[in-house]
């Protein structure tokens, strides 16, 4: 009798598990609406074009992910020569290196934000940072917005400069639709 009661909990643990493993997973794209801006002394800026998804499960964080890409081609400065300049090999390296990516490797819940663990990858350079995120809206419409610092020497991002600080602030609002 107790053989048949180890085997029954086995069986039911083993079907509660894999339920978990199934749940859906709801799949948002970033709208045009989004933000991702850049300060510093100088420059600030913002960058006009980005792409990606969201898969998320409030209730099984561990199936959440993000996937975006930022179009360097779109980054905008105010200064129209400083856009072209940080195009170029010094900088982003643009023809070689489009996108800037983003890709997470866990979601995790800590209060009231979210704290996403990815690479990001910069001129073909990976780094793991920690983003954390404040999410807003349910059902078909979230958010997420917070902001970080991203070290540019990390991904060789132009040179050592009293001008340009190595600190960059990076603030982003990323509202995406389910598909």
């Amino acid at each position: 009798m107790k053989k048949y009661l180890v085997i029954i909990a086995y069986f039911s643990l083993l079907i509660l598990t894999s339920s978990l493993a199934f749940m859906p997973i709801d799949r948002f794209e970033i709208t045009d609406a989004f933000s991702l801006t850049f300060k510093s002394a100088d420059p600030s800026g913002s960058f006009k074009k980005m792409e990606g998804t969201i898969d998320f499960n409030e209730q099984n964080l561990a199936t959440s992910k993000f996937n975006l890409s930022i179009d360097i081609s779109t980054i905008k400065t105010g200064n129209g020569m400083r856009d072209k300049k940080a195009q170029t090999e010094e900088w982003f390296s643009a023809k070689k290196y489009p996108n800037i990516k983003f890709v997470s490797k866990t979601v995790e819940k800590e209060g009231d934000l979210y704290k996403i663990t990815g690479d990001l990858t910069v001129k073909g350079i990976s780094k793991v940072y920690v983003i954390k995120a404040k999410k807003s809206g349910s059902g078909n419409a979230i958010s997420f917005s917070g902001t970080i610092n991203v070290n540019r020497m990390d991904f060789k991002i132009g040179k050592k400069s009293d001008i340009v600080p190595d600190i960059m602030k990076v603030s982003f609002d990323l509202p995406a639709e389910q598909k």
